[in-house]
């Protein structure tokens, strides 16, 4: 399938390029030293990762451990309450750790024990990136160092205190507002001290090459199994995509298996408490192009070109940027982003919970929300959610901030 000139039989081979870009995102604007290490790391991707004893592995550790394939559900009651439409979720809830986060922390623990590295550093926003990274370094015998927030740190307590279980080392990040890009920074200084002895694991499709490629890969397993299995329980595909997005990993991963086919594809953005710069998170809405991080994409900037302060009632959706493999669907047109606010979203929580049994993350949540609202425009078809986390992470705050509908 062609799209803008873009050949999508053959996207996986031509994008990225072997500079790391997307169309004009992605790269590597790093200091020569962490340049030294991303070159590592990508020789590293390109041989080992691709070696049959390393596929071998992770695909017994997704079966054996993880629990993988993840089922699809059908939202059967949810589905006759908004019409006539039927919504379907990849339930990445199910898999270890309750969130998609696992499918690439698995294979970057995996690279770094390939490579000889001793400790596994990384951010986190809503804590199910450094749970995941905790629970594999814990799994592979790692030392482990996770850079957090501290507003964070107070939203996602429980997180917080799994992490400690397993073993991680939880560094609170106190400067700037304290959340999920100021993590970020942390965690890339105490790489680029490190960098001979440890691996950074980013914990979504963004900063420098390799990484949103590399992340991109290990979590296509979601859409590639979501395909595979929708196709069974129904005949047909679905007729639309959804999934949220804040730096883009799990949205990724389930926008792989569909990107070429017919199919309509949709990233939910955080629009927090309304389009005003510092009370959402929606970059691709309203962003521009800008480097952060080590790449080049779509961001929100401030008066002064830099990084904007962001908000989202999820944790881990509240930064500035999104993926540039995102940035570049974005402008192509393949996928279509829109927004949700925090009512509709804590709405969401509320009735996916009480209609399905199912408790979300407050990060799929988003995608819920926008599943239902597409439900009742199209009138008939079918909508395939993924449904990135399960929400025991966020009881404490909902119940804080909401109480009980």
């Amino acid at each position: 399938m062609k799209f803008n000139n873009v050949d999508f039989d053959t996207y996986f081979k031509n994008y990225p390029d072997e500079n790391g870009f997307f169309g004009k995102y992605g790269g590597t604007y790093v200091t020569p030293e962490l340049k030294k290490a991303m070159d590592e790391i990508t020789e590293a991707y390109f041989t080992i990762c691709k070696s049959s004893k390393f596929i071998t592995e992770l695909r017994r550790i997704r079966r054996e451990f993880q629990g993988r394939p993840t089922p699809i559900s059908h939202l059967e009651r949810l589905s006759n309450s908004l019409g006539n439409v039927q919504l379907y979720v990849k339930r990445e809830d199910l898999n270890h750790t309750g969130a998609h986060k696992l499918n690439h922390c698995m294979g970057e623990a995996l690279l770094a024990k390939y490579m000889g590295k001793k400790k596994l550093i990384a951010e986190t926003g809503a804590g199910q990136h450094g749970v995941a990274l905790a629970t594999a370094a814990a799994y592979f015998g790692l030392e482990c160092d996770i850079y957090m927030g501290a507003v964070d740190i107070k939203k996602q307590a429980p997180n917080v205190a799994r992490m400690k279980i397993l073993g991680a080392n939880v560094v609170e990040v106190t400067h700037g507002l304290a959340t999920l890009k100021e993590a970020v920074d942390a965690a890339f200084a105490a790489y680029a001290a490190d960098y001979e002895n440890s691996i950074y694991c980013i914990g979504s499709v963004v900063g420098p090459h390799p990484f949103p490629m590399m992340v991109r890969d290990f979590q296509s397993v979601v859409g590639i199994e979501a395909r595979e299995q929708f196709v069974g329980m129904t005949g047909e595909l679905p007729d639309a995509v959804v999934a949220c997005v804040g730096g883009g990993s799990n949205s990724m991963g389930m926008f792989s298996g569909f990107l070429n086919d017919p199919v309509d594809i949709y990233g939910v953005e955080p629009l927090g408490r309304g389009t005003t710069l510092g009370d959402h998170a929606a970059s691709l809405t309203y962003g521009e192009e800008g480097i952060m991080h080590g790449f080049n994409s779509i961001m929100l900037k401030d008066a002064n070109g830099e990084p904007a302060p962001v908000y989202s009632v999820a944790s881990g959706l509240d930064y500035p940027s999104s993926g540039p493999e995102h940035a570049f669907l974005h402008d192509l047109g393949r996928v279509k982003y829109d927004v949700v606010d925090d009512e509709e979203t804590i709405d969401a929580f509320f009735t996916l919970s009480r209609m399905e049994g199912i408790i979300p993350a407050i990060e799929s949540a988003h995608a819920v929300a926008y599943g239902m609202k597409l439900a009742k425009k199209m009138g008939k078809g079918s909508v395939l959610i993924c449904l990135s986390g399960r929400g025991d992470k966020d009881m404490d705050y909902i119940i804080e901030k909401y109480g009980i509908r």
